[in-house]
C-alpha cells in the first residue's frame, strides 16, 4: 500500500475535556504500580519526557527533540498532566516504582471525521497509543505489556474496539515489543519528518 506523506506531523496536544476514572486504572505487581496520571504530578510528565527524549532511538521514536521539550514552560507541562488525567479523550498511565516514574504510554480517541495527530484522516472509531517509553533498566519484565493493558482498559470503557499505533521501520527493537503483546501490521505505513513509519493494531 502507498505511504502517506505527512510532512512534519506533531504529536502535542491539549484536552480539557471532562474527567473519567474508575478502580481498574491501578494495578500493583512487586514495586511496580500502573495507574492513571494525576493532574499534580506535571513534573513527573516533564522528567520522563525529557530521559525518553535523551534515549538512543528517540530520534525514529518520538516526534520533537530534547531541546525543544525542554524548553518548553511549565505551563505547557501542567496543561498536559491535566489533560492526561482528567479527559475524556486522552488518558495517560504511569509506572512508578519507589516513587520515580519508570515507563509512560498515553492513549487517544480517535473519532471518524476526524484528523489523528499524525495528520491524516480517521476512518473508525480507534485508539492511538502514543508516547510510549520505559526507562531501560525497567525493560524486558512485561512492563510494556502492564501498561498497554491499562490504557486498552480505559480505551475499551470507551467503546473503542481497537488500539493502534506507529512505528518507525528502523525501530526494530520497538517493533518486536508491540508484535510480542498481540500488536500487527495493518498494511498502513506513513512517511513523517523522521522516515518511513508502520501502523499496528490490535482488537480490543
Amino acid at each position: 500500500m502507498p505511504a502517506r506523506v505527512r510532512p512534519g506531523a506533531d504529536i502535542r496536544r491539549r484536552d480539557t475535556a471532562p474527567g473519567w476514572d474508575h478502580p481498574g486504572m491501578t494495578t500493583t505487581t512487586g514495586t511496580v504500580t500502573v495507574r492513571r496520571v494525576r493532574a499534580e504530578e506535571w513534573r513527573a510528565v516533564k522528567e520522563l519526557r525529557l530521559a525518553a527524549l535523551q534515549d538512543p532511538m528517540a530520534p525514529v521514536a518520538f516526534l520533537e527533540t530534547y531541546e525543544t521539550a525542554a524548553a518548553r514552560p511549565d505551563g505547557f507541562w501542567q496543561d498536559r498532566a491535566q489533560g492526561n488525567a482528567t479527559g475524556d479523550a486522552v488518558a495517560g498511565f504511569a509506572a512508578v516504582a519507589a516513587g520515580r516514574w519508570v515507563g509512560t504510554v498515553t492513549a487517544l480517541v480517535e473519532e471518524p471525521g476526524q484528523t489523528d495527530v499524525l495528520g491524516g484522516p480517521v476512518r473508525r472509531r480507534q485508539a492511538h497509543l502514543v508516547g510510549v517509553f520505559v526507562r531501560p533498566e525497567h525493560r524486558g519484565a512485561g512492563l510494556l505489556r502492564r501498561l498497554f493493558a491499562a490504557a486498552e482498559e480505559w480505551a475499551r470503557s470507551r467503546g473503542v474496539e481497537v488500539a493502534r499505533l506507529c512505528v518507525h521501520v528502523d525501530n526494530p527493537r520497538a517493533q518486536a515489543a508491540y508484535r510480542k503483546i498481540g500488536y500487527t501490521p495493518s498494511g498502513e505505513r506513513f512517511i513523517l519528518t523522521a522516515g518511513e513509519e508502520i501502523e499496528m493494531v490490535r482488537p480490543l
